[in-house]
């Protein structure tokens, strides 16, 4: 009989979670052991399951995956960890990298893209789409690094709202998506101009659009 590995997946989104067990489990060397729905509830479980891998989405209820993921492994430091997101891995790969993540896929990839990146992972390797690892490389050989610099003093709350900036959504439309109040939104919204030294929204709004235009 062969020994699979345990998966662990963490999506504030049951239907998912369902649905990437489905796949997960037809594959003969892998099974999903647990899930949780948010960061704190992912906590707990692993500590009472064996877990090989864990898969992690960037947006939870409660918390930010990339906030959680901190937690996570100074607890358990060994623990592979994969993001799977629906998030643009353009913005949200290598902070998930800086944050401890082995890999990033998006769930939009084929139900093989996301079993490749698993086992990948399991073997101790990074993983990231070729377009991505052609992007990583790219700006690892430019020099000058000012822009990204500023935007990488961002919290991952803060990126979540500059990101969504950047894709056209207003304070509310922002506060509906990530399912936090306008008045955190808003405080979110002044400290990254602040971080940026952006005069105001209007200035905002054209440096966030921009600067993930860039990264296309």
């Amino acid at each position: 009989m062969i020994n699979k590995y345990k998966v662990m997946i963490v999506d504030d989104h049951e239907m998912i979670r369902h649905g990437m067990a489905m796949l997960i489990n037809m594959e003969p060397d892998l099974e999903v052991c647990c899930d949780a729905g948010d960061g704190p509830e992912a906590l707990d479980v692993i500590k009472k399951n064996s877990v090989d891998v864990l898969l992690l989405d960037v947006t939870l209820k409660t918390v930010s995956g990339l906030e959680i993921v901190k937690s996570i492994l100074h607890q358990f430091p060994f623990l592979p960890v994969l993001f799977v997101s629906m998030h643009d891995e353009s913005v949200y790969a290598e902070r998930a990298l800086r944050s401890g993540a082995r890999g990033y896929v998006m769930k939009q990839e084929p139900r093989n893209v996301l079993i490749t990146a698993i086992r990948e992972v399991l073997k101790g390797n990074i993983f990231l789409s070729k377009d991505m690892q052609e992007q990583v490389l790219k700006r690892i050989a430019k020099k000058g690094y000012e822009q990204e610099a500023a935007v990488n003093t961002l919290t991952p709350s803060e990126m979540e709202v500059f990101h969504l900036i950047g894709l056209g959504y207003n304070v509310q439309e922002i506060s509906k998506h990530l399912s936090r109040s306008v008045k955190t939104i808003e405080t979110h919204r002044f400290n990254i101009r602040t971080k940026l030294k952006l005069r105001d929204t209007a200035d905002l709004i054209r440096y966030a659009t921009k600067w993930f235009s860039d990264q296309k």
